[in-house]
């Protein structure tokens, strides 16, 4: 039996117009623990007619959950968030079973993903228009902002709750209703805050979450009439089609895709700084985030300084399933994962890296792999130009800024960017040259509630977090009065 058998929030039926559901035709996915590979629970493997089921639905609550006053929302949105923080164990329970980070990592993500909720239920109070200078004596022009309509959002493996929240938080704020397709690898996170959600008092059909054939239920999400805007968080090729899918509705979009951030650490850094923000950003969630380091650029007068330092800090990371005592690195999500970064490290290898530690599949098994730092890396490895998506650091030594700006840019993906240096000049000219949404300067821990998350490029489109990421769920309508 599963250990989450005995969680309150465990639920194993997909969630339509305030009622739990099966598939129509009753057909089921099998969910897995990456850290031990048995078997958790299954999900309904829900196709199209589910999920044109569930939009339906949130079209016909739309209408009343929009005319609820703001305050009225707000009101709403804080239980579940209280409800929510209440809840922290057994939602970090369930997250770290179905994704494998540590207890620790799911308890922080727990309170990130309510934090966006208690955010977002404050922000929407604050939805201002304006009133226009009139060109015309007998004219007046008002400004209005309303909800977009009814939400598609397709959430990731790798924040399950966390994406979740950030998109669902600001639809409702908004005054939209939303439709969530988690991912089928993790789908008990998105289920355990909608049954919250219910709890809270959140009327059936503002939020409802469908499970099962990914492609089927993406095709209804970006084609169907009544979804005005798509939320999607994932890689970027997935994105290009699920834009390529929307054009013929012109749907409103929000993407969050790919990234290949740099991190860049100047001669004039902190040693002990850099290595403690390169240990954050690259090996978090076992190197599984968007805004990982990718490349790691270190100044040639440092280098060996700094990989001396790195190796000794990667080397003490304890690994294991993430519900035992004092694990810092769990699991990648499956055994694809493990592959590709196999097959990166080959290839690196076969041109000139050198391992300095880790570099193969952890004697735990399953697919448990080492904290690894290449060294030796130049940027025609294909482990720099690719989202590794694992926790495996390529060195990259530079001599002059120009020349690691120029390579730090050389990527289709504009996510998130990291430098470390003491020198204010410099730090303020190099983040205005990086082509990247986020820049950490002497940090890499950038990602809350109050700031606009976000990339260019092939990065995605549009912003979550912050009052910004409540306009992506607006349009803007202009009354002209006759007086």
């Amino acid at each position: 039996m599963s250990a989450l058998q005995e969680n309150a929030l465990f639920q194993q039926s997909a969630f339509i117009a305030g009622q739990w559901v099966n598939a129509d035709d009753q057909d089921r996915v099998i969910v897995t623990n990456p850290a031990t590979d048995e078997e958790i629970g299954s999900i309904p493997n829900m196709g199209q007619a589910e999920a044109q089921h569930a939009i339906e639905c949130a079209y016909d609550a739309l209408q009343s959950w929009k005319a609820l006053t703001a305050q009225e929302r707000a009101d709403l949105l804080l239980l579940w968030h209280k409800l929510t923080l209440e809840h922290a164990n057994e939602l970090a329970q369930i997250m770290t079973i179905e994704q494998g980070k540590p207890l620790a990592e799911a308890l922080g993500e727990v309170k990130y993903a309510a934090s966006f909720i208690q955010w977002f239920a404050e922000e929407g109070k604050r939805v201002y228009g304006d009133v226009i200078p009139t060109t015309n004596a007998g004219q007046r022009f008002l400004v209005t902002k309303e909800p977009v309509g009814v939400v598609a959002a397709i959430t990731p493996w790798n924040f399950p709750l966390a994406m979740i929240t950030r998109k669902a938080a600001p639809a409702l704020a908004a005054g939209c209703t939303i439709v969530i397709k988690p991912a089928n690898e993790t789908p008990y996170c998105a289920l355990a805050i909608a049954k919250l959600a219910e709890k809270a008092g959140i009327p059936a059909g503002v939020i409802n979450v469908v499970t099962g054939k990914s492609e089927a239920i993406g095709s209804v999400f970006t084609t169907h009439e009544k979804v005005k805007k798509l939320t999607f968080t994932g890689s970027t090729p997935v994105g290009r089609l699920l834009m390529q899918q929307c054009a013929p509705t012109i749907k409103k979009l929000a993407l969050e895709l790919g990234g290949n951030a740099p991190l860049i650490v100047f001669e004039d850094a902190d040693l002990d700084k850099a290595v403690q923000g390169a240990m954050l950003a690259k090996y978090r969630n076992a190197g599984q985030t968007c805004v990982c380091a990718n490349r790691i650029y270190v100044h040639k007068n440092i280098y060996a300084a700094f990989t001396e330092k790195f190796v000794a800090a990667v080397q003490a990371l304890k690994i294991g399933n993430g519900l035992d005592a004092g694990v810092q690195i769990g699991p990648l999500i499956n055994e694809k994962a493990v592959l590709k970064a196999e097959k990166l490290i080959d290839e690196a290898c076969s041109k000139g890296a050198k391992i300095a530690c880790g570099g193969q599949r952890h004697a735990l098994g399953h697919s448990f792999f080492e904290p690894t730092i290449l060294t030796n890396v130049d940027q025609s490895m294909e482990i720099v130009s690719e989202e590794i998506f694992g926790p495996v650091a390529p060195l990259i030594d530079f001599e002059t800024d120009e020349e690691v700006i120029e390579q730090a840019n050389a990527t289709i993906y504009g996510l998130a960017a990291y430098i470390y240096t003491e020198n204010i000049s410099r730090i303020f000219k190099v983040s205005e040259q990086l082509e990247y949404g986020m820049v950490g300067m002497n940090s890499t821990a950038i990602s809350n509630e109050v700031v606009p998350f976000g990339g260019v490029k092939q990065s995605g489109i549009g912003r979550e977090g912050s009052k910004y990421g409540l306009e992506e769920f607006m349009t803007i309508k202009y009354l002209c009065l006759a007086v």
